[in-house]
């Protein structure tokens, strides 16, 4: 989608920052409305992340406008709120093939563009490498200016914190410009959404911009003893060694440019409080922000099975509605892995403990010392971040704690950052866990219950994003634990499916007559079956969607290997790269994991 001059003639000048820059301060009103009125065009159309953008059209604009990018360092924390950003520095007219296979980067990307100075996607890293940038920048001696733009949610996480806690000692120059619009997907919650909104109604950012201009005087007036700018009142940012400044309205773009010339000519770290809309702009956004933070193109009408999320969510229910014991833990992502029902049904059981996925896996394992049943409901890729809480404060004490690991696999359009492909192999070495992948929506119904029931450590049932097959869903049972299951009977191959993909290989299974098991569980593994196997079959396939290295397909490597059973073995699964982005079908139909692909996959190595 290219711009229309007549359409957006101000906006179609600023194709770039350097143009951008030639704009009259006058001008830049005109411009925001453009940029705002081009985004709904597009986003609404091309799907994706949608209310973030709208809520910092200004602050972008102002940022480039004032600062040298991208000699400047122009960060952006997790990168929802980055398209405006994009459509600035000469991305225009890709910005509709966002998030699509072979298109722009739901998120900065340094390979994407030098205006990219780092790449996001998980929150609360832009503080800590922005500080990076700014003692090299020290160093280096020009003069180059560093900017980091973070979110109230993204502030909540610990990173944010360590960051702000190193830079409040070694007084750096750095700007972090605080967006405060109240939201992170989910609504905030926490002390420092507390703190943030005392704030607020401090400073009311509703007078009128001679009281505004007043202000802004104040805030940069010298204190002729102490050599100190002057701090109206005391924040938490301040009391960490940072200079804080506001808030400010973060959609008024004159006094924004006026407080960032000040701040520019200025040595030392500062926080510009700025207290934005999520979905600026557009009523529906404005009053949904949740709702409307990313506009879906996938069309639910086209399943009637539940989701694995909706799955997770009544058996949480069911569980919680006769066990009082059951606590269940989300880091900040209430609605996309199924809580809300929950936590309106339970909030004495429910704890949304913001985007802080370590504390939450340790505050799990405080609860289980405690005697209580806590469930962490998170996505595959944020379970990254808890790794070591995973081992050290669960695992390695024995803690009952059932880890519910949505988006498990590969998860699509918000790509690299966001697959779900690493947790099989980083979870399977880890001593005491029990791991369970389930094939279809009754057996991730089962699944959880057995972990729900397992006393003797961690476990895990990991399941995909989006619909299961109609899979009917069955009164709660326990699975004897490392037990698969034989779908299929064959000859000479057989097949061992970890996961949801056991759909697709049946049409391999049944094309090379092949024996078709569901394993179901990748740790403990079912010995037992794979011996069997080994005395009728001459060929085994393992698969999963996961990467290969260290995955499941390698725990039934080493299991042959030690035991000198010689049987080749095809691990089929996702190689040794980052998968970029694409819908689900896409990047499986790329990678050979669809039901064509994986025959494929055997019949060649097979003839081979």
């Amino acid at each position: 989608m290219n711009f229309n001059s007549k359409k957006y003639p101000i906006l179609s000048f600023a194709n770039s920052v350097e143009n951008l820059r030639l704009l009259r301060i006058e001008q830049l009103p005109q411009l925001c409305f453009e940029l705002r009125a081009y985004l709904l065009d597009i986003v609404t159309v091309s799907k994706g992340h949608f209310a973030s953008g709208l809520g910092v059209v200004e602050i972008t604009v102002a940022l480039h406008y004032i600062y040298n990018t991208p000699f400047d360092n122009l960060l952006w924390d997790t990168g929802h709120q980055a398209y405006p950003h994009k459509i600035l520095t000469g991305r225009s007219k890709k910005i509709s093939s966002i998030r699509k296979k072979n298109g722009l980067h739901s998120f900065p990307c340094r390979e994407e563009s030098e205006f990219d100075v780092l790449s996001v996607g998980h929150s609360s890293t832009s503080i800590s490498a922005g500080l990076g940038m700014s003692i090299a920048a020290e160093k280096e001696g020009k003069n180059r200016q560093t900017i980091c733009i973070i979110g109230d949610g993204a502030m909540t996480a610990g990173m944010a914190f360590e960051a702000m806690n190193h830079a409040g000692e070694i007084k750096s120059n750095l700007l972090v410009v605080l967006n405060d619009n109240q939201m992170s997907i989910s609504k905030n919650v926490g002390a420092l959404h507390n703190h943030l909104k005392i704030l607020r109604n401090i400073k009311n950012i509703k007078k009128d911009q001679k009281i505004m201009r007043f202000f802004h005087q104040q805030l940069f007036r010298k204190n002729k003893k102490s050599k100190k700018n002057h701090i109206p009142f005391n924040s938490i940012f301040s009391s960490l060694g940072l200079k804080y400044l506001g808030p400010f309205d973060g959609h008024d773009i004159f006094s924004i440019i006026n407080i960032l010339t000040e701040i520019k000519n200025k040595t030392g770290t500062y926080l510009l409080h700025l207290v934005t809309k999520k979905g600026k702009g557009y009523l529906p956004a404005e009053r949904d922000p949740i709702k409307w933070h990313a506009i879906s193109s996938c069309n639910r009408s086209v399943s009637n099975s539940l989701s694995y999320s909706d799955v997770f969510s009544s058996w949480l229910c069911e569980i919680a509605a006769f066990d009082k014991k059951l606590i269940a833990i989300t880091p900040a992502m209430c609605e996309g892995s199924g809580m809300l029902k929950f936590s309106r049904l339970f909030p004495n059981q429910y704890f949304d403990v913001a985007i802080a996925e370590q504390h939450a896996v340790t505050f799990a394992a405080g609860l289980a010392i405690s005697g209580y049943k806590p469930v962490v409901s998170i996505y595959s890729t944020f379970l990254q971040r808890a790794y070591d809480q995973l081992i050290h404060d669960v695992a390695l004490q024995k803690l009952s704690v059932l880890f519910a690991v949505d988006r498990g696999g590969i998860v699509g359009n918000d790509g690299q950052t966001h697959q779900g492909i690493f947790d099989l192999a980083y979870l399977r070495c880890i001593p005491g866990i029990v791991i369970m992948t389930p094939s279809d929506e009754n057996e991730c119904r089962q699944m959880l219950y057995t972990g729900y029931m397992y006393s003797k450590g961690p476990s895990v049932v990991r399941y995909p994003k989006g619909h299961g097959i109609g899979a009917l869903l069955m009164p709660m049972s326990s699975i004897p634990l490392g037990k698969s299951i034989i779908k299929r009977t064959g000859k000479k191959i057989a097949i061992l499916n970890f996961g949801t993909l056991l759909q697709n290989a049946f049409f391999a299974a049944d094309s090379l007559d092949a024996t078709l098991v569901d394993m179901r569980f990748v740790k403990p593994l079912d010995e037992n079956m794979i011996l069997k196997l080994s005395y009728k079959h001459k060929f085994f396939i393992t698969l999963e969607e996961g990467v290969i290295s260290g995955g499941a397909g390698s725990a039934v490597n080493e299991f042959i290997m030690v035991n000198k059973i010689f049987l080749p073995v095809l691990n089929i699964g996702l190689p040794d790269v980052f998968v970029p982005q694409g819908t689900q079908e896409e990047i499986r139909h790329d990678y050979k994991l669809d039901a064509e692909g994986i025959h494929k996959q055997i019949f060649y190595w097979l003839k081979q």
